[in-house]
């Protein structure tokens, strides 16, 4: 089965066990250290049986700090922990090299390096030119650097060439402005980068160390693209100035495009990339959104490249490949790439990866399912809900041992998610939804659906401890958070429906459709591409400053504004409904001012919805033991969700 990705390949001397690799990617777990956490971040995939990692952004100098640095004098003992930990298991170790160029700030607080004055979307201020010593005081700094890794017993590194860094600012037309030897034609642009190679190899390349770089098509005006990556590949060709390439997509002009979302088809970077991996004379990485081993052989198998990228489906599930080749392929943990644990908590004030279907990742030393206890005295668990939190309540529970039993109010189990999964590109919330109601039913829970738990029901069960996972209900109220006090007029109107009716009708009535959005998650904005897919004119409200400002770190928010950018959509931020009255509906911006109107036939209202736990009164007036996880606790979203329902499975 799958014998092109799980068959071993030799890079640069170095024996890699199969072709599934981790691609390098923050995770804000060391805190700047290999920390103990880190360490078992990456053995807990070493487990699972991937074949390489590349370790998260190695920063080469102190004007590029990092979340690993190579003047850090602990580094050397952190990897000795890491290996030690890897190797048994045989998956091999790289380290990516890097310098942030003008998209980081120095460590002295000056102005960031780059080819020339052309600041970053991402840090904003104008960053110094380098001068011919500073090129190569940076210059020597990779190749210390990669001996480091190579002294520190690291099997390999990567020169990151890609994303918009400080090699791919000397690239690109966009950021180099030079007039030196440095600039103007791409023989001289790609100097830096060659020279980079270079004094790598010149200093740290031994047998069975592989030194390889990354490139990346920008998809921006003026930027790198395959035919630039194409010259690159050939010239370090031509020197023999590189073990493997890896061929990735985007920059932080086109962020989404870096790690893209549930929107995007797996493969999605293939286009940009097999130009490049075809031209290469040594093993290629390519990445972009695969899941699945049958994904990643297809793609070595047509000779694309020869491995690929897995790393928010070894985020999901640690355990992929081993599972696979166990021939327990249905039970590996589907990545659905919503974006909202991984790089959404990352970029978002948690600053670490996570995860929304996994609730151990980046706590591997604690919650993953390995480190599950299994139960000395097992209990009767009565767990009332079916949606994430409930279903991965029960599968928890029944996994360390416990006699449990789900009841869901509903036909089928899934709950809200269920519901967002029928959302335009929102389809694989329901591959989760799919694998959790598997799981339950794996592990032995007695599922009854079409349940809805009273207080006369609770007699029969005779439980030892119940957990309630019962959801949340829309509140139709009107109130908007900027004016408590000022309720919606009109929003007890018959065409005033919640975001969940929205997605129950079969076929959505009206012309001109209000959606108002006072949470600022990506709810509002698939209303609203939902109901211009059903042929009708939408505007879109919040109080808010900008749209789905909740899911920017996910990356979702650009890429459906782009989708809707030729529909009949319209939006105003800054703004707060007064009144709507079936054909009409009167706005106004939050700060006052004068109103406005808008035809609205259709009225959306999205709101931090109500908790549905009118249970737990009856619970605690019968002193029975109980715990309360996901909306029925409060209502937030997915990876508090699944959160909960682990921390309730594993506490009872």
């Amino acid at each position: 089965m799958y014998k092109h990705v799980l068959s071993p390949i030799d890079i640069g001397g170095v024996a890699v066990p199969n072709r599934v690799v981790r691609t390098a990617h923050a995770t804000g777990i060391g805190a700047g250290r290999m920390s103990d956490d880190l360490i078992e971040y990456h053995a807990a995939r070493a487990r699972g049986g991937v074949g390489l990692t590349i370790l998260e952004i190695l920063s080469v100098h102190p004007s590029s700090p990092a979340s690993l640095n190579a003047f850090d004098p602990t580094l050397p003992a952190g990897y000795a922990g890491l290996m030690a930990a890897c190797e048994p298991h045989g998956m091999k170790v790289f380290q990516q090299i890097w310098h942030a160029g003008h998209n980081g700030s120095p460590l002295d607080g000056s102005p960031p390096w780059s080819a020339s004055d052309i600041p970053s979307p991402q840090v904003g201020v104008v960053p110094r030119p380098m001068s011919k010593a500073q090129i190569d005081e940076i210059v020597d700094a990779y190749a210390r650097t990669v001996k480091l890794c190579r002294d520190s017993g690291l099997d390999g590194v990567e020169i990151h060439g890609a994303h918009g860094y400080l090699p791919q600012q000397f690239l690109s037309e966009n950021t180099n402005k030079r007039e030196d030897e440095y600039g103007g034609s791409l023989g001289n642009r790609m100097r830096f980068l060659v020279e980079i190679m270079q004094a790598c190899f010149d200093l740290a390349k031994a047998d069975g160390f592989a030194i390889g770089v990354r490139l990346a098509a920008d998809e921006t005006a003026g930027g790198i693209g395959p035919e630039e990556n194409i010259a690159v590949v050939e010239a370090l060709k031509a020197t023999g100035l590189a073990d493997f390439i890896n061929v990735s997509l985007g920059n932080y002009h086109s962020f989404p495009k870096l790690i893209g979302g549930m929107h995007e088809p797996a493969g999605y970077e293939l286009e940009t990339a097999v130009p490049v991996t075809r031209k290469a004379d040594v093993p290629t990485i390519v990445t972009g959104r695969f899941r699945t081993m049958e994904e990643a052989d297809q793609v070595i198998r047509l000779g694309q490249a020869d491995l690929v990228g897995m790393t928010r489906a070894t985020i999901a599930d640690p355990d992929l490949v081993r599972k696979t080749k166990d021939g327990k392929e249905d039970r590996v943990r589907p990545c659905i790439a919503c974006n909202q644990g991984c790089v959404g908590q990352l970029l978002g004030p948690e600053r670490k990866v996570g995860c929304a279907v996994n609730a151990g990742a980046g706590f591997e030393r604690s919650l993953g399912d390995d480190r599950l206890t299994p139960v000395k005295t097992p209990k009767s668990i009565v767990v009332v809900g079916g949606g994430p939190a409930g279903m991965e309540a029960a599968r928890v529970a029944a996994k360390r041992g416990h006699r449990v039993v789900l009841a869901e109010a509903m036909p089928d189990l899934g709950g809200t998610l269920s519901l967002a999964a029928r959302a335009p590109t929102r389809q694989q919330f329901g591959d989760f939804v799919h694998w959790l109601s598997a799981e339950v039913y794996a592990e032995g829970v007695d599922v009854r659906l079409s349940t809805f738990i009273s207080e006369q029901d609770l007699d029969e069960f005779e439980a030892d401890e119940y957990i309630v996972a019962t959801g949340a209900e829309p509140r139709l109220d009107g109130l908007q958070m900027s004016h408590p006090g000022e309720p919606i007029e009109g929003i007890d109107l018959d065409h005033v429906v919640s975001s969940n009716q929205l997605f129950e009708e079969t076929r959505v009535g009206g012309t001109h459709a209000l959606v108002i959005d006072d949470v600022g998650h990506y709810e509002g904005l698939a209303a609203a591409e939902h109901l211009v897919r059903q042929g009708l004119k939408v505007t879109m409200v919040t109080r808010l400053p900008t749209l789905a400002p909740g899911v920017r770190t996910a990356l979702m928010t650009d890429p459906a504004l782009e989708r809707l950018a030729d529909k009949p959509f319209t939006y105003h931020v800054g703004t707060r409904v007064l009144k709507t009255d079936g054909q009409s509906a009167s706005l106004q911006a939050v700060t006052g001012g004068d109103a406005w109107s808008v035809n609205a036939d259709k009225v959306v209202f999205i709101s931090l919805n109500r908790p549905r736990n009118e249970l737990v009164d009856i619970l605690v007036s019968r002193g029975l033991p109980h715990r309360l996880a996901g909306d029925a606790n409060s209502p937030r979203f997915l990876v508090r969700a699944v959160a909960e329902g682990n921390a309730a499975g594993r506490s009872v």
